[in-house]
């Protein structure tokens, strides 16, 4: 596995990440469907197995499960200061700090009453983004629960929106968390290349997360030279397009309930998925799948430190992390490229 550094944090980890939103479950909806805690144990032994040290998560995932089966393996097989580990919050989804509108509707929509969760404790929505400096270090202190750990290598404000990341007084409480140890280095996970240009010129960011795939380019030319010029870690997440880039999916495929790509418009899914079976005509060849060559465009990008590929699975995170020691795609491969 080869391995580059995070911007100016100067971690080392492996240029493949395990991605572990999907093994968080889609008991809440918001993930890619049904799950076997057992099966994504065994997916994060494999990565480890394979040389991975770029572990990222979120407290959103499955609301905390991911965070849960991430702790449970690195306590058990001891590796937690030889790996990084990289999380999430702002999406609030306790019972706490909930807005009194939501609340009178809280038992119609989940068929139960605010007041049967105890105060503090998970519940079945997010029900709002919260960056205050109170809520934070409550999430933060949730993360290490879970995470079974003293540090945070890396934590990220979980989509905050451009205004805030101007303002920069989201950050404050970070610092603060980083002095105290509790994390070693900050930034944010943003969807729009112009939060990432902010967060950039506020100046406290080590390292932003973005999209960047084969189908969502953007970033590479607004923001990457930008971040590359103030040694600002990228990492790229969604860098198979929601797993559309595996090219297993058909027009006529339908997503199960809970996964989060059932609720994207039918045109919307369809175009994905008919321009993936183009690319898989493109790029696909004996001794290197659609999936490895999708992660192979996105690690041929010299901007980009390292990218977090999803996996369920053992098989999916060995096809993952084999991405690594394949050749950079040809010049005639990436003009074959639509975009």
């Amino acid at each position: 596995m080869n391995t580059r550094t995070l911007g100016r944090t100067g971690l080392r980890v492996s240029e493949v990440g395990f991605g572990a939103w999907a093994i968080g479950g889609n008991r809440f909806g918001n993930s890619y469907g049904p799950t076997d805690d057992d099966v994504s144990r065994a997916a994060i032994h494999a990565a480890l197995d394979g040389g991975c040290t770029l572990f990222d998560t979120a407290d959103v995932y499955g609301h905390g499960h991911s965070e849960e089966l991430l702790g449970q393996v690195l306590a058990q097989r001891g590796l937690r200061d030889r790996v990084v580990v990289a999380t999430k919050g702002g999406g609030n989804f306790y019972n706490l700090n909930v807005d009194p509108r939501l609340a009178e509707q809280f038992e119609p929509r989940t068929g139960r009453p605010l007041s049967a969760f105890a105060p503090r404790s998970a519940l079945p929505v997010t029900h709002r983004l919260d960056f205050s400096p109170a809520y934070i270090r409550f999430a933060v202190e949730q993360s290490l629960r879970r995470l079974r750990s003293d540090w945070i290598d890396l934590y990220q404000l979980h989509n905050p929106s451009l205004q805030q990341i101007q303002e920069g007084a989201i950050f404050d409480v970070l610092d603060d968390l980083k002095r105290e140890g509790k994390i070693r280095f900050y930034g944010a996970s943003i969807y729009d290349p112009a939060e990432g240009l902010a967060a950039v010129h506020e100046g406290r960011s080590d390292v932003l997360q973005v999209v960047y795939n084969l189908f969502s380019q953007q970033a590479a030319r607004q923001l990457f030279p930008v971040a590359l010029e103030a040694d600002v870690g990228i990492i790229a997440r969604e860098p198979l397009a929601n797993g559309i880039l595996t090219g297993k999916y058909d027009v006529v495929d339908e997503f199960p309930e809970g996964d989060m790509r059932d609720r994207w418009p039918a045109r919307y899914r369809m175009a994905r998925i008919e321009t993936a079976a183009y690319l898989q005509e493109q790029l696909a060849r004996p001794g290197r799948s659609l999936t490895q060559a999708a992660l192979r465009f996105v690690l041929d990008e010299p901007a980009v430190s390292a990218l977090v590929a999803g996996a369920k699975t053992p098989a999916q995170v060995s096809e993952n992390l084999a991405a690594s020691d394949l050749p950079p795609l040809s010049a005639a491969e990436r003009a074959a490229i639509p975009f």
